[in-house]
């Protein structure tokens, strides 16, 4: 019936409706879905500027089936720093398919927390974050979330990651990769002592940021500290960004929610400026995704139709990012000088 009267409609008339019916796609997927960003392809052009190495910065679907454009291997003289948040769950086969986009790609993997769900305990993670984000354990730096703080002093998570989860008396760390600095924090702040300038955790980050002599520095934690995701912005990671940005940190990588934003650089007060922090919300590992909410200030890019890591290239003074979905619907790729 629906095909007999597909036949009575004229093709002159089917055009306008066909090409109404992409134009309500792509505006009612990207609103509801998040596939939305100041971009061409929304008739918004990019404003942020953009700096060598690469040529900019883009946030658009891919036709399906298209390739993601997967680089197997770091550019000579760059390092690799890849991953997600929000990842591992037993009833969910997400985290298989971002495991199975690490395994074509070199370098370090981050975690942006929440990397197995419900609890956090030994068993959910032998049992569901092992089989699939495990197998690259031996070049994984993570970093905890609140379901890995669903079990009392993160037993489950230091059972997995072992020495990688840091010393055994904090959940911080920092390490060197390549020419960069890199620092990871805990936002479950009430469960370990707070995050305040004065906590043990706020004087390790000035001590450490100090002693820092490198110019390019990216910082990882779990809560983001704006978001226009499900949770939202969060203020208890406000003094972790005002340290960083004192510093002159360059990145920042987030999740808790479970979709991808990424941010022009901002200060701690999210006003855009050229010296600022640029966030990502990488909570695409494997968990289900989530609808967008209020936009927040200085939002450029926000996509929640596919699970899918984030691949950082690290040079001596910049970088590149590209988002690589796992069904090649979404990318978002640029790059940046360091400060």
């Amino acid at each position: 019936m629906v095909r007999d009267r597909l036949r009575r409609i004229s093709p002159v008339l089917l055009l306008p409706l066909v090409f109404i019916g992409t134009l309500a796609i792509l505006g009612g997927v990207g609103a509801g879905l998040g596939l939305i960003g100041d971009d061409p392809l929304f008739g918004r052009p990019i404003t942020e500027p953009s700096a060598a190495p690469g040529s900019g910065a883009i946030g658009s679907p891919r036709p399906p089936g298209s390739s993601p454009g997967v680089m197997l291997t770091p550019p000579p003289g760059a390092e690799v720093l890849v991953g997600a948040g929000d990842i591992a769950r037993c009833d969910s086969d997400g985290d298989e398919a971002t495991a199975a986009l690490l395994d074509a790609i070199e370098g370090t993997v981050f975690t942006t927390g929440d990397n197995v769900y419900e609890s956090g305990t030994i068993d959910e993670f032998r049992d569901c974050y092992g089989p699939s984000w495990g197998r690259h354990l031996a070049r994984t730096q993570p970093a905890p979330g609140n379901h890995d703080h669903g079990t009392p002093d993160l037993a489950g998570y230091r059972d997995q990651f072992g020495v990688r989860a840091g010393p055994s008396d904090r959940s911080w760390y920092s390490y060197e990769l390549g020419a960069w600095h890199v620092i990871v924090l805990d936002s479950d702040c009430d469960k370990v002592g707070g995050c305040g300038p004065e906590s043990p955790q706020g004087t390790w980050l000035a001590a450490d940021l100090a002693a820092s002599t490198a110019r390019c520095t990216a910082a990882i934690w779990h809560h983001p500290r704006f978001s226009s995701g499900d949770h939202g912005s969060d203020a208890v990671a406000d003094p972790f960004w005002r340290a960083l940005y004192s510093a002159g940190v360059d990145v920042v990588l987030n999740g808790h929610d479970h979709d991808y934003e990424r941010f022009a650089p901002q200060d701690a007060d999210a006003v855009a400026t050229d010296d600022g922090i640029r966030q990502f919300v990488v909570g695409t590992g494997g968990a289900p995704l989530r609808e967008f909410k209020d936009q927040a200030a200085n939002s450029v890019v926000r996509a929640s139709i596919a699970h899918g890591v984030l691949r950082l290239v690290l040079y001596q003074s910049g970088y590149d990012w590209q988002f690589i979905s796992v069904d090649g619907s979404f990318t978002d790729a640029g790059s940046s000088a360091c400060h």
